[in-house]
């Protein structure tokens, strides 16, 4: 039992600074990052009812500030950050969500460094799970992400996201066939919706 706990414990002192080198290891890639497109698998536990959703589709990041994800599969739907607009597009409901004062800045650098913004080390406390999977626990309280485990490649692109929130649900993202450099055409980040759409704005817009 005590050899054992030494073990744990050499292993956790070994282990310890991985962390400041996997997360300077993402912030340099996505810093050195102009865009990059990749296919995604997520797939999204929701604690209480105890079920699992899985969702494909694509995702499209240039910077600054540009951010689309193209849900294909089990449903239809797009969101688009571009600037300070933010839309949510759902074909098959025809109905979009369009919020034209969004504040990206409000985003945690959970999200934030795909972007090549937020400091890492700043809004989180770093440990290493193993050591390729970073995982940053919010200085401050947030219900909305209890953790994050990111699964970090040599060369610092992330492969995999976990994110656990306050009530105990996973959203985990899987990338796939990541393209970085691609020169992205800006046109990619306007979304025209249809004359029809309904459309459904936040509180006092």
């Amino acid at each position: 039992m005590i050899a054992a706990a030494l073990t744990l414990a050499l292993a956790s002192t070994a282990a310890a600074p991985e962390a400041p080198v996997l997360a300077g290891k993402v912030q340099a890639y996505y810093e050195k990052t102009k865009d990059f497109a990749a296919n995604f698998v997520q797939t999204y536990t929701y604690s209480a009812a105890g079920r699992s959703q899985t969702s494909r589709g694509t995702l499209r990041v240039k910077k600054p500030g540009k951010l689309r994800w193209d849900y294909l599969d089990p449903s239809k739907k797009t969101i688009v950050v571009n600037g300070a607009r933010l839309v949510q597009y759902e074909p098959e409901e025809n109905q979009a969500f369009v919020d034209e004062h969004f504040d990206a800045s409000a985003m945690s650098a959970a999200v934030t460094f795909l972007l090549g913004k937020g400091k890492l080390a700043r809004e989180f406390e770093l440990s290493a799970e193993a050591a390729d999977r970073l995982v940053l626990t919010p200085r401050k309280p947030d219900a909305r992400v209890d953790r994050v485990v990111l699964t970090v490649s040599d060369s610092g692109e992330v492969t995999d996201t976990r994110v656990v929130d306050g009530s105990g649900n996973v959203n985990e993202v899987e990338f796939q066939k990541l393209q970085r450099n691609v020169g992205l055409k800006d046109d990619v980040f306007d979304l025209e919706l249809p004359k029809d759409v309904h459309l459904v704005k936040p509180p006092g817009q």
